[in-house]
């Protein structure tokens, strides 16, 4: 059955493109057929974190109405396929968001998994790519505002009717002092935790190679949590572990 995953956070910063791109990228790994969309309209980075900026056809001409959602499909060359927003500000007071479900639609008949990257906050953009979920996704960091925004996150997703699933913790730092506990996070948010990202210089490598980071460094501590939570979505067992150097490194 197909299903279409939101991924949100209530603040902006937290590694929310960065998990929806590795999210995709390892499900893709994994035998399903994923496309993942920006659909952050007024500040999309999909593209960008590809290499692909500037598109002929993009998001906003779907919910324009001046192309198909095909039509504006492309593959990168890990296999994942992508619906990227524009840059361009010039038509987004033109764009009604809440079309955004309506593409939803039209793109579970096409792939496996559809995956949101939506809009930090909880403003307009973000409320529609939540109302247009099957299951919703928070992503934070172990601090306390990213955590505060990501509890009123999931109050608003509880009142527009939905559940999430879980909560991903980013740029986790090792024998950190000054970062909340990960079971504290989950106190407070009395929400399951998915995974775990450890802080790693690999991220950012990844995103100036204009790939996953599942794709550049798939051995590296991050890529293996993230490969972990892809297969929790989809109930698959994975137990990979982390290469000779990552060990070394970690010890040291």
């Amino acid at each position: 059955m197909s299903r279409l995953i939101t991924i949100t956070s209530g603040k902006g910063g937290v590694g929310k493109t960065t998990t929806s791109i590795n999210l995709a990228t390892a499900l893709n790994s994994f035998g399903k057929d994923v496309i993942v969309v920006d659909a952050n309209l007024t500040t999309p980075n999909i593209g960008l974190h590809l290499g692909a900026p500037i598109v002929p056809i993009s998001l906003n001409h779907i919910l324009l109405g001046k192309a198909k959602v095909a039509e504006a499909i492309y593959e990168h060359e890990s296999g994942t396929k992508v619906i990227p927003s524009s840059l361009s500000i010039n038509e987004l007071r033109r764009i009604n968001h809440k079309k955004l479900k309506d593409v939803g639609k039209k793109l579970r008949r096409m792939a496996d998994i559809t995956i949101y990257d939506s809009a930090a906050g909880l403003g307009e953009e973000a409320i529609a790519a939540m109302e247009s979920a099957d299951e919703l996704i928070i992503v934070t960091n172990p601090e306390i505002p990213a955590v505060t925004d990501a509890l009123k996150t999931s109050k608003l997703i509880e009142q527009l009717g939905k559940s999430v699933k879980g909560v991903i913790v980013t740029r986790v730092k090792k024998n950190s002092k000054t970062q909340m506990p990960i079971s504290n996070i989950a106190e407070m948010l009395e929400l399951p935790i998915l995974g775990v990202i450890p802080e790693d210089e690999r991220i950012q490598q990844s995103l100036v190679m204009k790939d996953a980071l599942v794709h550049t460094h798939p051995k590296s501590k991050p890529a293996l949590a993230y490969k972990k939570i892809a297969a929790k979505l989809v109930n698959m067992e994975f137990n990979e572990k982390p290469s000779f150097f990552d060990k070394l490194f970690g010890r040291y």
